[in-house]
This record gives structure tokens, sequence and C-alpha cells, in this order.
């Protein structure tokens, strides 16, 4: 499949943009090759600047449930639109789509929208300093908060080590502040929280991991964390900013039972705008500016075209929720056409799904941490991608992201993709290139 539309546009964007993208995530520095630049969508496919037809399985990472261009979606923003793209003063449409999203999430009194899932996740992670006056933040290697100086720390020698900075303009004093756990691992949480005994102020986390692939949270593991910060007066922060709204109507919050004390949310609730929020209970959230002591602010939050598009996503999702039934019964076609065709052509494969979140690892299972996942070939992946490209399939350009699956993936366009598959594996069988 030709791109050489893709080509001269990466080539002109690296003359005034960094590495010719505005996220690193869009480069393919995990595959190889060229970036495709996308040139519309909708549905369930996107079409690039060559005029190809692509099955998309990125979906915007994450918000395009119900697929690209819906209807509703695009008819509010153009309304919202007209009336202007920002105000910088209080609307109805932001009371309206705070209301919608507390209705929505098990233990959501009150919502602040930011601009952004990273200005979400800083945000909590500001409110749990300060409501409980402790300094230290205890995340999961494998999951991803955004580009937050608190979050871009890897864990050190061993995932019980201080954290060091994993990004060159990160502190040393900003390090020391987060401790990395292992996914999945109580032990290894109870341990640092052991270590550092009421000086951790908060325990951030992926309820479903998104950003290693997909992988689930193991029975009681949630139920743990609860456990844990209750017992050591430790807030507990869920990152829904993939997972919620996908995997339920009330994210993985609803979907596990577990109630966190901060949630943050993302592109979802904006339908794919520049968007995200972050809230909790009405006790927590008391210390958030107006009213309280934490400051946080934004000219731009709750856009007025931000919110309408986001009220039009989940209305249609809170007025129709046998989506979720659909969506969970089309993912599962996919999941185990995938797994046959893998079987198939005899490739060792691990799996997991949540709902419409997806996650192949060529690697033996399970799959259930970080260390699991750095087990995948991802020179295999690599040459997989590619292969699935040239059939036609936009898998995630890395072997560490999850796949989506939007409510216009129907059951022509779930068999298209197994079929791809299955020539793609054919095609790399006779030039050498299984594994």
């Amino acid at each position: 499949m030709p791109y050489p539309n893709s080509q001269k546009y990466f080539e002109e964007a690296g003359k005034f943009i960094p590495g010719g993208v505005n996220s690193p995530a869009r480069a393919f520095k995990g595959v190889g090759g060229t970036p495709l630049f996308m040139k519309k969508a909708e549905g369930a496919f996107m079409y690039d600047e060559d005029g190809n037809e692509l099955i998309d399985y990125i979906g915007s990472w994450g918000p395009m449930i119900l697929g690209h261009a819906f209807p509703a979606v695009v008819e509010a923003v153009r309304n919202a639109a007209l009336g202007s793209t920002s105000f910088g003063t209080p609307t109805v449409i932001e009371n309206r789509m705070a209301e919608l999203v507390c209705s929505l999430v098990p233990g959501l009194d009150k919502i602040r929208m930011t601009n952004s899932g990273t200005e979400a996740t800083m945000s909590t992670i500001r409110v749990a300093r300060g409501y409980t006056g402790r300094d230290k933040v205890i995340k999961f290697e494998g999951c991803y908060h955004g580009h937050g100086d608190a979050f871009l720390i890897k864990a050190g020698s061993g995932a019980l080590t201080l954290g060091q900075p994993s990004s060159p303009g990160v502190t040393a004093g900003t390090a020391k502040d987060t401790l990395t756990a292992d996914y999945n691992s109580i032990d290894s949480v109870r341990k640092l929280l052991e270590e550092n005994r009421d000086e951790v102020a908060a325990i951030i986390l992926e309820p479903v991991a998104g950003n290693m692939g997909c992988v689930p949270p193991k029975k009681g593991f949630l139920e743990g964390l609860r456990k844990l910060c209750d017992e050591h007066g430790v807030l507990l922060i869920f990152d829904e900013v993939m997972c919620g709204f996908r995997v339920a109507p009330g994210g993985a919050t609803e979907r596990y039972g577990v109630q966190p004390d901060l949630m943050a949310f993302g592109k979802v609730i904006g339908a794919g705008m520049p968007v995200g929020a972050f809230g909790g209970s009405d006790e927590v959230m008391s210390v958030v500016s107006p009213n309280g002591p934490v400051y946080q602010a934004g000219t731009l939050s709750g856009n007025p075209v931000a919110m309408s598009a986001g009220l039009a996503l989940l209305g249609e999702l809170k007025k129709n929720p046998h989506i979720y039934d659909d969506l969970e019964a089309q993912s599962a076609k996919l999941e185990n056409g995938m797994l046959e065709v893998f079987e198939k052509h005899g490739i060792t494969v691990a799996n997991n799904r949540v709902g419409s979140m997806l996650g192949f690892f060529f690697c033996e299972g399970p799959v259930e941490s970080f260390a699991d996942v750095s087990r995948t070939d991802t020179k295999f992946f690599s040459r997989f991608f590619h292969s699935m490209l040239a059939e036609g399939v936009y898998l995630p350009p890395s072997a560490f992201e999850a796949w989506f699956v939007s409510h216009k993936h129907d059951d022509a366009v779930i068999q298209r993709t197994i079929d791809a598959a299955d020539k793609a594996l054919a095609s790399m069988n006779k030039t050498g290139e299984t594994r």
C-alpha cells in the first residue's frame, strides 16, 4: 500500500514540529516507517492523505466509542461553535455536563473540567496532597498518567526503590516523592506503604491498564488497594482517561465495584475533543479553589464546544445502554477470531480483554504486569503491524497499546479484520517473517 503523500507531509512536518509529530505516540518509533497522515474518518474507518481506507483500532486512543463523526456529536459541535468557541465565563452546558457525568459514575459528587487527561491527573495529585498534607505518591510500572513531572518517573534498579527521572527536565526533588510499585502486586504496595508510613498522599493507577497493552486488574487487586488506602489514610485515585465510560457506563468504578476517592477522565468525555476532568466525593473536592486552598484553573476548562460534544456522546450512551452489550459481543468476536488465526499460523500469543479494550501479546501468557508485557516480541509485532496495514487495518503503532473497538465495528468489519490477519500472517510466512 503506497503512502507518498504521508511521506511528503512527514518530511514537511519535521521542519517545524519536533520529530514531525505533536505527540510521540504518533511517530511510529515502535514499529518503524513513516506515520500516516489522516484526512478524515467515519464510523469504523479512517482515510489517509493517499486515499487509503483503513479499519481503525485506535479510536483516537479511546473516545470514539460510537465511531468517528457520529452525527449527533458533529451536530452538537457545529451548533455550539455557531454560538462561539469560548466565553471565559460560566455556561449552562457546563452544568448539564457535570450533572450527566456525576449521574453515570458511582460516588462522583463533584467534578471539575480541565483541558486534557494530563491536566486532570496532575490535579488529582495536587488535591490529594492538599487534602492529606502528605507529599509522596505511589504509581505503577506500566501505567501512564500523562506527561506531568510527577508521573515521568521510572522505578530505578527495582520496583521498590525511590524513583528516578525518566525524562530530562524532571528534577530529582520531584522524583523522590514518586514511588513505583508492580501492577497487580498488593505486596509491592504494602511494602512501600510500610517503608513510607504517614508520608504517602495517594495511590494512582489505571484500573484497567491501556498504556502497556490491555492489562486488567487481577481479582482482589483493586479491593486490596482500597483496603490498604483505608488502613494508611491514603487516597485512591483511578485514572479512567482510557477506560472511563468505555468498559461500562460508569467506567471501571462501576465494572469492578471499588470506590476510589478521586477519578480522572479525559478525551472520552469530550467525544475526542481536547478535554479532561477530575472529581470525587464532596469532602475531598471541598479543598479545591475557590471553596478551598488547592488552586486549579484553566481559561478553556468547560469549553462550550467540547462540553456539547461530550454531552451528545454520553447522552447517547446513557439513553441506549444496550450499546455496551453490543460492544462486548463484537469485541469477543474479534478476540476469538484473532486467536483462531494466530493458532492456525502457529503463533504463540497471550491476550486480555475488558469490554471493548483488547490486548494481544506475542509471548507466553498470562500477562498481568509490565514485566509480563515486556516479554512480548516487539520485532514480530512491528512486522505484523505493517502487514496488517498493507491489508487495510490500522492497529495502534506500538506493542504496548490497547486496541479499541467502536460500536461501528459490525460483523462485516470484524470479519474483514480477521481475514486481513489471516492474509497478513500468510504473507509473512511466505517471506520468512513469522516467529
